[in-house]
């Protein structure tokens, strides 16, 4: 993928969500925008290649000289290696290459209606389910079984280093590209958990996969923001929005195929504990100020952008960080004796966390990518972006 990292340094128009008269409007007004595209390979030159790259595909499948591969002729144009539960490889060169020792007969039944375009868009088929902080489902009653629940799952529900499994991806590829999701959640008026939810869905699919190629990344990243926009938002944009935002640069089959790819290779679990869930439980059960929240939400959301070091943190250890940072810049406090009691985590606990969420705060000002500053620069979020960091903490 040809990321252009100069269209990433905060050049692009924004604005206010101000909620149109109606979709028809709010869709006139989405593509009155210039959009941001983020550079692939066009699908003749991707076919172009296809030939002489299928014996390397195949050969990357392979894990010893007994596996058994099956290929079979496909009409997708992805380029997924998936690993760990199965080995399936959907390559350019139009061909699928299964390891039946690692698949069950259903599984590999599934995936293979990939390449079938009988299948509708089945995001929504599973039984819908609510996040469990969502607005006025949440009760101080319940605060202790739903801090244990999202504590019981975040390891489950997380993602592994996966960077040297792909590559043609890069550390700065991923950072642009979740810049430009914090700018289509923007657009759209998207909710912050929607955000989150996405990147978990990025990473745990890149981390389940191997030897994406670059031109396949935005894909995947506007199919999890699909994905998280179904299962988070009241009235989500549709399939064809999401056409729009890569600007036509994926047509509505591939994208609605990469959907189903990533819900099959998560097994439909959907319900991932976030750092923007846990921040919400902390701030409901311990009250802080409106510029305290919004400041610790820009902290959180800032550690989206990098997988080095965040990827070693939980996320209740992150949302931790940003709730200590925040509440450190705005008013000189720390880690309440509350909230030391009802997670577990002392400050010892979470001062390395808090040390790098400290350097990235710092550095925000001055990186290429702008978007999440610009965000809360605005009066809805109280402009805390523009607050001065702490030079430094008080144990550093």
């Amino acid at each position: 993928m040809n990321l252009d990292t100069n269209a990433h340094r905060g050049e692009f128009s924004h604005k206010e969500n101000v909620p149109p008269s109606s979709k028809t409007d709010a869709q006139h007004v989405r593509k009155n925008k210039q959009r941001t595209v983020l550079g692939v390979l066009s699908e003749n030159e991707q076919h172009s290649r296809s030939f002489s790259e299928g014996s390397h595909f195949s050969k990357h499948s392979s894990h010893s000289d007994s596996s058994h591969l099956v290929g079979c002729p496909s009409s997708s144009s992805f380029d997924v290696y998936v690993e760990e539960a199965c080995e399936v490889v959907l390559a350019a060169s139009g061909q699928e290459v299964i390891e039946i020792d690692a698949l069950q007969n259903e599984d590999a039944r599934l995936l293979l209606d990939l390449s079938s375009s009988s299948y509708q868009d089945t995001s929504m088929q599973s039984e819908p389910e609510n996040s469990l902080l969502s607005e006025g489902m949440f009760s101080m009653e319940y605060a202790e079984s739903i801090h244990q629940h999202l504590r019981d799952n975040e390891m489950k529900l997380r993602a592994k280093p996966y960077l040297q499994k792909h590559p043609e991806i890069t550390g700065d590829m991923r950072v642009i590209l979740v810049d430009w999701l914090v700018e289509v959640v923007q657009e759209y008026g998207l909710h912050s958990e929607t955000l989150h939810l996405a990147v978990n869905y990025l990473d745990r699919f890149l981390s389940c996969t191997v030897l994406m190629k670059r031109g396949k990344l935005q894909l995947v990243g506007t199919a999890a923001l699909l994905i998280a926009a179904k299962y988070e938002e009241i009235d989500p944009p549709d399939v064809n929005d999401f056409v729009y935002i890569t600007d036509n640069t994926y047509n509505k089959t591939q994208l609605v195929q990469m959907e189903y790819g990533i819900l099959k290779i998560l097994s439909f679990m959907m319900a991932a504990p976030t750092t923007n869930q846990f921040l919400r439980l902390y701030m409901c059960i311990h009250s802080v100020c409106t510029n305290t929240e919004n400041l610790a939400q820009y902290i959180a959301e800032l550690s989206l952008l990098e997988i080095d070091p965040f990827q070693q943190y939980t996320p209740s250890m992150v949302a931790a960080g940003a709730y200590c940072l925040a509440a450190y810049t705005v008013n000189q406090s720390l880690w309440p004796d509350f909230l030391k009691d009802f997670t577990g985590y002392t400050l010892d606990d979470i001062k390395p966390c808090l040390n790098d969420l400290h350097k990235l705060y710092i550095s925000a000002d001055s990186r290429p990518q702008q978007a999440i500053r610009n965000k809360y620069k605005s009066s809805r979020c109280c402009q805390v972006s523009l607050l001065t960091p702490p030079a430094a903490l008080p144990f550093q």
